[in-house]
């Protein structure tokens, strides 16, 4: 039998360890189920980078003031193993998230997509810049694809009309996704947006869906008013039909690489650039920018008419006055440059 004493050592370790295991219990079940994430915050992202370290991940979580208690985080992920496979990508963490939460989401590599939309793009430096933007991917990189003759091959197109294949839209992607990844996915949209109506359409009117979006970017450099943009594509359709150079002032621009230009002068139509549309018949080698859809169906759904010719309204509105014939072309010219040496616009 147990004697008085040791029964009362028993009795005193026995309740020393109930309170010892209910508090390691209390505390092991705060640390996984109490609020740690964002506590009294708003909804928040994690970028977590390729190749990120779970020190690193630490750091965000200090960095950013997303964990409350940052040990118990941390206990909690190497018990799960979490430090040992870090997946990078976006993560959307939820205000008030336990850790167990937390972990298996950051663990699981689900991540939040991002909205892509881009438009409003000249040139390949602008698109490298303004789609790598909310991306890891660097824009050198992007731009590096973008110059590559191999690559633009591999898809159909050549290094000067590969900006075609980005229609300006939005597109839902992952933080992650790789330059490649990117350039398959928007040759697949390009894909979806050539349906069959717009190939015929566009067979219809003798171009192929790049020389659309080539003459669509010229289109939409000449005009902001979508509602005249089929008067315009109507008028350079009729001179590619016939043979006379496109003469498109926007062009020369281009060809110039100074966008601050708003007077096209003599000079300029004596680039020698194959952008020049006064020295060379025909459309461009490639888009002068990136013409957005409403732009490449106003060239499929072109108005048929008989003018030739086009020039800025002398009231600055942004709209255009038609003419058929060059002598009626040349009194609406003579207008509109009065007008720009009336505002001092000389260059």
């Amino acid at each position: 039998m147990l004697s008085d004493k040791t029964k009362k050592i028993l009795a005193v370790v026995i309740v020393a360890g109930s309170i010892l295991f209910s508090s390691f219990f209390f505390y092991f079940y705060q640390m996984v189920k109490s609020p740690n994430i964002l506590v009294e915050k708003s909804d928040g992202i994690l970028l977590i980078a390729p190749n990120a370290s779970f020190r690193s991940v630490q750091d965000s979580l200090i960095k950013y003031d997303i964990a409350h208690n940052l040990v118990a985080f941390s206990f909690l992920a190497k018990v799960m193993d979490y430090d040992a496979q870090i997946k990078p990508g976006r993560y959307l963490l939820k205000a008030n998230m336990n850790n167990l939460d937390a972990i298996r989401l950051l663990r699981s590599g689900v991540q939040a997509p991002i909205n892509l939309t881009f438009n409003t793009i000249r040139t390949k430096t602008d698109l490298a810049a303004k789609i790598t933007t909310p991306l890891a991917i660097s824009q050198e990189e992007f731009l590096q694809l973008l110059e590559d003759e191999s690559v633009a091959k591999s898809y159909g197109f050549t290094s000067e009309s590969i900006m075609a294949m980005f229609i300006p839209n939005t597109y839902q992607v992952y933080w992650t996704i790789s330059a490649k990844d990117l350039f398959e996915r928007m040759h697949t949209e390009y894909k979806a947006f050539w349906n069959e109506e717009r190939k015929q359409k566009a067979e219809a009117i003798g171009l192929s869906p790049v020389e659309v979006s080539i003459l669509a970017s010229i289109v939409q450099a000449e005009s902001s008013k979508y509602d005249e943009s089929p008067v315009i594509a109507g008028v350079y359709l009729n001179r590619l039909k016939r043979g006379i150079p496109l003469q498109a002032d926007p062009t020369l621009v281009f060809a110039a690489g100074d966008f601050t230009i708003q007077r096209v002068l003599n000079k300029h139509k004596e680039i020698n650039s194959p952008y020049n549309t006064y020295k060379f018949a025909g459309l461009p080698p490639g888009p002068i920018n990136l013409p957005d859809i409403r732009s490449i169906d106003a060239v499929l759904n072109y108005q048929s008419h008989k003018y030739l010719y086009f020039c800025a309204k002398d009231d600055f509105s942004g709209y255009h006055t038609f003419a058929t014939n060059l002598i009626d072309h040349m009194k609406n010219a003579q207008r509109y440059q009065d007008a720009l040496n009336k505002a001092k616009l000389y260059k």
